[in-house]
Order: C-alpha cells, then sequence, then structure tokens
C-alpha cells in the first residue's frame, strides 16, 4: 500500500469512494502522473509541473489547481465555495464528476 493508499484509506468509504473517483479521472486523463503525497495530501505533477491536489475535511473534499486556472470555470463553480485555487466539494451532495473532468482535462492540456 502506498503513502496515498494510506491516505484514502483513513477516511470513511462514502469518502474513499468519493477519492477513488477523483483519483480515477486523473489517472485517465494523465496515466504518467507522479503520484504523492505533499504538503499533507495526496498531489500529483505532470511534467514536473503541479497538476492537482484533493484532500478530505469533514464537511467537504478539497479540490486544489492554480489560481488562474479557475477562471474558465467560473459559471460552472458559482455553486461551490472557492479560493484562491481551491475548491470545495460538499460531501452532502453528489460529487459534480464531470466537472472535475472537465478540470482535469483542462489542467493536463494546459501542461502539454
Amino acid at each position: 500500500m502506498n503513502e496515498v493508499d494510506k491516505y484514502i484509506t483513513g477516511f470513511p468509504v462514502e469518502v474513499q469512494e468519493r477519492f477513488g473517483a477523483i483519483r480515477s479521472l486523473i489517472f485517465a486523463f494523465a496515466p504518467q502522473v507522479t503520484e504523492r503525497i505533499c504538503w499533507g495530501m495526496p498531489s500529483y505533477s505532470l511534467n514536473g509541473k503541479f497538476l492537482v491536489h484533493f484532500a478530505g475535511f469533514k464537511k467537504h473534499i478539497g479540490f486544489y489547481i492554480s489560481l488562474e486556472e479557475l477562471a474558465p470555470f467560473k459559471e460552472k463553480l458559482a455553486g461551490y465555495k472557492t479560493s484562491k485555487g481551491t475548491i470545495q466539494f460538499p460531501l452532502n451532495k453528489p460529487l459534480p464528476v464531470d466537472l472535475i473532468r472537465e478540470i482535469i482535462g483542462f489542467q493536463v492540456t494546459q501542461q502539454q
């Protein structure tokens, strides 16, 4: 079990499933990403550059991208709390898989 797996298994099953969905999307778009724990959370880099991080909290999952890259998603993120490259996905609402897929895809294209 690697360090990211250990991080994920420290959360309730429902949160682990959400992490698994996010992680699957990351690897689907960028199978060559480097996965590690950085700043105490799962972190992914591509071609030596930061791609995304995610972290679990009591009431949400924090999803982190660079501040500049939130701008193209401003309208789609209107229903979520955001700040300085952070998006909060509340645990009491469905995980917005399509939005996360779109953000990760955008991030990957920016890295190429």
